[in-house]
């Protein structure tokens, strides 16, 4: 893998799961809602609809402590939206009993990313998602596999920053820019969410 795209992954996962400046961890995050929550699956919910309805309103920040520590250049409002993403598939990954710095679920998490893709990359690897036997099969991921994961994930992220003119449109037009921006983080985030919680289930 390009070191650094390898770098980039590090970067979101790391954030993601441990948290940054205004960012909380993962761990956190899921403390929080669930000690506010009836149960597992309505912290989960809250988990998606707080980030989701946050993500709306991070299309003008760039400030995200350690952007500046990126290795690849990719626009900050894109790496804000990754780092956002993660920490929501942390979180979830977190209230349904998984370790969360396990190579494993850290490439699981980066997965969450990508949404219907990434699961179509574990049903291609033979891993089958959805089920009572989930956490068994996630934890005994071989490296190998990992490292494949990791490769597809990185394309498609990288790939996702030149997408539909969304990074241009925010730069030329910024009025219109960021109500698109907004729209963009907000919906991405949301189906990190929705992702996160079929693989970890």
């Amino acid at each position: 893998m390009n070191s650094e795209i390898e770098q980039l992954l590090q970067w979101i996962a790391n954030i993601g799961i441990k948290g940054f400046g205004f960012l909380p961890s993962a761990e956190q995050v899921a403390q929080n809602h669930l000690a506010k929550a009836s149960s597992v699956e309505d912290a989960i919910n809250s988990v998606i609809a707080w980030r989701t309805t946050s993500a709306a309103g991070t299309g003008f920040i760039t400030d995200l402590g350690g952007i500046a520590t990126l290795p690849l250049s990719i626009p900050a409002s894109l790496a804000i939206s990754y780092a956002l993403g993660a920490n929501t598939a942390a979180a979830i990954a977190k209230l349904r009993g998984y370790d969360i710095n396990s190579d494993q679920v850290r490439t699981m998490v980066l997965l969450s990313l990508i949404g219907e893709a990434g699961e179509e990359v574990l049903r291609t690897a033979g891993i089958a998602i959805g089920t009572k036997v989930a956490k068994n099969i996630i934890n005994q991921i071989p490296g190998k596999v990992l490292i494949e994961i990791n490769k597809k994930v990185g394309f498609r992220l990288i790939t996702k920053a030149g997408e539909k003119g969304v990074i241009n449109l925010r730069k030329f037009v910024p009025i219109i820019g960021g109500i698109v921006g907004a729209t963009f983080d907000a919906g991405f985030v949301n189906a990190c969410g929705q992702s996160a919680k079929r693989v970890f289930c």
